[in-house]
């Protein structure tokens, strides 16, 4: 079975801090590389943050970088975004998503993604 599950998404003031987890099937979590986006109703799916070809090895778009931070836990099967410093421009709705080969900063190349879960940032 193929899956992503995303969760922890709310309604939170700027400056505050939000982590959002995304529970991944056994085969996604462990042959993927995983992958957060994020959606604006009305425009394009953005990429946020993704491992590469190693956990520790990890990607940030330039208008998050150095206040989010993507982590893994192996045995819970979970892959984490930590948020910190949250802006109302942070307001979306986020996506966990996975891909079989190394990662990619476009959402076509992701064939697989969760339900998503919104964030909304008020000022």
């Amino acid at each position: 079975q193929v899956q992503l599950v995303e969760s922890g998404g709310g309604l939170v003031q700027a400056g505050d801090s939000l982590s959002l987890s995304c529970v991944a099937s056994e085969r996604l979590f462990f042959s993927y590389a995983l992958g957060w986006f994020r959606q604006v109703p009305g425009k394009e799916r953005e990429f946020v943050a993704a491992f590469g070809w190693s956990p520790s090895s990890t990607f940030y778009s330039d208008s998050v970088k150095g206040r989010f931070t993507i982590s893994r836990d192996s045995a819970k099967k979970t892959v984490y975004l930590q948020m910190n410093s949250l802006e109302p421009e942070d307001t979306a709705i986020y996506y966990c998503a996975a891909r079989a080969t190394l990662y990619s900063e476009l959402p076509s190349q992701y064939p697989y993604w969760g339900q998503g879960t919104q964030v909304t940032v008020s000022s």
